[in-house]
This record gives structure tokens, C-alpha cells and sequence, in this order.
């Protein structure tokens, strides 16, 4: 009852152009790995690695941890539980392979589960629990971003997250004034910057900001300024939330240093992007401790992550709208399409 694997390369296609703070994305890869028993190929276990260029510490590289992985998987027995799956993944992945650690991690809680991609069985799965999740805004134009923000409220959203920091200060403000006049004062507005402030103005940035009543902003400062991000987490009118951040922070005695040292009022998780879901959930634990609140991203996944990271998430209980894409951003996406919107909610729906 020894463990295999092999992977696969699938080019998921936008529908759109998808404007981000690193540029128009049309097309992005992401890596399917199956595991299964040596004896049992009929059974397979199924994850997906979706690294994002400029953010991903193994962009680019996911080919060769891929195929050590299968050639090392087979020394290996298949894990009993979720602890067992955490040490053989340490084992077998480098922590400098984040989404290929998620996706080894999504294999094997399928495979250990029946091969039915349901990897956290409960009330979620059986479609008796909803999971609020935040309206994206797209990057463009301000038309084109108002659009999106009608569109969303008018869909059900309780929550809008906005890029800034891309467009012309003054339009993204004036974005945000649309909404505070024209919609319910309860709309909670999220803005994610993505490092784009600097030391010199972001006091000014934050100020002007904060009449708009936002719940919170993600990464002003492109991270690792220790000093300046401590200063502004205890000073900002804006909640502050880590992002880009917690990239990278793989041992406990690091994450706990930062997150003790600079104490911001948020963090954001994106386990394709920060090694998995038991670094997720160490990463929750840690916030919970020091009174942090949280919320899950998903980061470009095809439904296969998505399907993961939704099942992960709601067996979280979170408090607070979380950051699952919707899974009908490409062309071409994959099975399982199991999850549906309605209102701002996200369903199983089997």
C-alpha cells in the first residue's frame, strides 16, 4: 500500500482581460497532482499547485518539485489522518514550494477520504452552510470599475474589495465616494494596495481614506519594512491587513515575531501562496491568540483549489467575508463545479 503520483500542466484561459497590480493576465498554468495506492489506481486523490508570478516563491519552478515529488512519493505509505499527511509532506516538499505543498496536502486529504473530492466533510458539503465572501472589483478604467461595483451590490454583495494604488489616486477616491453616496452606509468596503504606498506619502494616502469608512486595507507598503509597517499599524484611522507580508514567513518563531512585533488589525491568507492549509491554519491560531482577525483569499485557482479552499474555509467558521473567487473566471475551468453563488454567499452544491 505504497503511494504514486503524477502531475499535469492545464492553461487556464480568462474571459477577460484581468487587470491586476502586476499587470493584464490572459492565460495562467496551474499543476494537477494525483496520488493514489500503488495497489488501488482506481481511487485517486486530486490537488492543484497554482503559483502566481511575482508572488509565488516557486513560480516557475513547479515542474521540477512536481516530479521529485512523484519520484520520491513512492517510499512513502498513505497517511491515517491529517497529521500524518502534514509530515509526509514535510518530508517530501520544500517550504520554498508553497503551492506545490498545497497541493500535495488537497491530494492526499481526497485520497485518504475516497477519491470524491470532499476533503472536509460537514455541514458546508451537505449544503446546510453558506460562506460570505467579498465582491472583486477588477483593475481599469473608473467606468469600468463602477460597473463591476454596481453589478456586485446589485448581485446581493455585503462587501466590496477594491484595488488601488493602479489608477489615479483621485479616481480610486472618487470610486469610493460613489459608493458611500449612491449605497447603504452597511456596504463594508475592503481596499487591497498591494505594497503600492510608500514611507513618504501613506500617512497623506491613509488620511484621505479614511472618511470613506473602510473596513480595512491590504498591504499599503510593499512588505518587509518592519519599522514603518509597525508605526502605521498603530497609527492608521484604516484597519491594516497582512497580505504579501506573510509570504515567506515559514517557521512558527518567525510568524509569531511579526505578528506580535508590528500587531496589524488584519492578516489575509492564501494557502497557494503560503504552504498549504496547515499553514493556514497555524497561521489562524496565531491571530486568534493575539486578537487578529482573518479571512481566507483564494488566488487564481481552477475549481479543483477553489473546491479545496471553499470546503477548508468553511470548516474554519469564519466570522467575516472571505476572498473565494468564484471559479467562472476562465474558459476553460475544470471539474469540480460544485460551488454556486447567491447574494454575496457561497454554496456546495453536489
Amino acid at each position: 500500500m505504497s503511494l504514486a503520483a503524477s502531475f499535469s500542466k492545464h492553461r487556464l484561459n480568462f474571459k477577460f482581460e484581468a487587470g491586476t497590480s502586476r499587470g493584464i493576465l490572459k492565460s495562467k498554468d496551474s499543476y494537477f497532482l494525483k496520488v493514489w495506492d500503488d495497489q488501488n489506481p482506481h481511487c485517486t486523490g486530486l490537488g492543484e499547485a497554482g503559483p502566481l508570478k511575482g508572488l509565488s516563491p516557486d513560480y516557475g519552478q513547479v515542474s521540477g518539485y512536481m516530479k521529485d515529488l512523484c519520484s520520491l512519493i513512492g517510499s512513502f505509505k498513505i497517511p491515517a489522518c491529517h497529521e500524518e499527511i502534514w509530515g509526509l509532506v514535510d518530508q517530501i516538499v520544500s517550504p520554498e514550494a508553497p503551492s506545490v505543498r498545497f497541493a500535495l496536502e488537497c491530494a492526499l486529504i481526497d485520497l485518504i477520504n475516497g477519491g470524491q473530492k470532499i476533503l472536509f466533510e460537514g455541514n458546508f458539503t451537505k449544503g446546510k452552510q453558506t460562506v460570505p465572501i467579498n465582491g472583486l472589483v477588477w483593475m481599469g478604467s473608473f467606468e469600468f470599475m463602477k460597473e463591476q461595483v454596481d453589478r456586485k451590490i446589485a448581485e446581493g454583495y455585503q462587501c466590496i474589495k477594491i484595488k488601488i494604488g493602479a489608477i489615479d489616486f483621485d479616481q480610486e477616491c472618487a470610486l469610493l465616494d460613489y459608493i458611500r453616496t449612491n449605497y447603504r452606509a452597511d456596504i463594508s468596503l475592503r481596499v487591497d494596495a498591494n505594497g503600492a504606498f510608500t514611507a513618504e506619502n501613506i500617512t497623506t494616502k491613509l488620511s484621505v481614506l479614511a472618511p470613506f469608512n473602510l473596513h480595512s486595507i491590504e498591504q499599503p507598503v510593499m512588505p518587509g519594512q518592519m519599522e514603518l509597517i509597525k508605526k502605521i499599524c498603530a497609527i492608521s484611522p484604516v484597519p491594516i491587513a497582512f497580505d504579501e507580508e506573510l509570504i515567506g514567513v515559514n517557521q512558527p518563531g518567525e510568524r509569531q515575531k511579526l505578528l506580535s512585533y508590528a500587531q496589524p488589525q488584519f492578516i489575509v491568507l492564501k494557502p497557494t501562496l503560503l504552504g498549504g492549509l496547515k499553514a493556514a491554519s497555524d497561521w489562524i491560531g496565531l491571530a486568534e491568540d493575539l486578537g487578529i482577525g482573518w479571512w481566507i483569499t483564494s488566488a487564481l485557482e481552477s475549481n479543483v483549489g477553489l473546491n479545496a479552499l471553499a470546503q477548508f474555509t468553511a470548516n474554519a467558521n469564519p466570522g467575516i467575508a472571505q476572498g473565494l473567487g468564484t471559479g467562472k473566471l476562465f474558459h476553460n475551468n475544470v471539474p469540480p463545479d460544485h460551488l454556486v453563488l447567491e447574494a454575496g454567499y457561497m454554496k456546495y452544491q453536489r
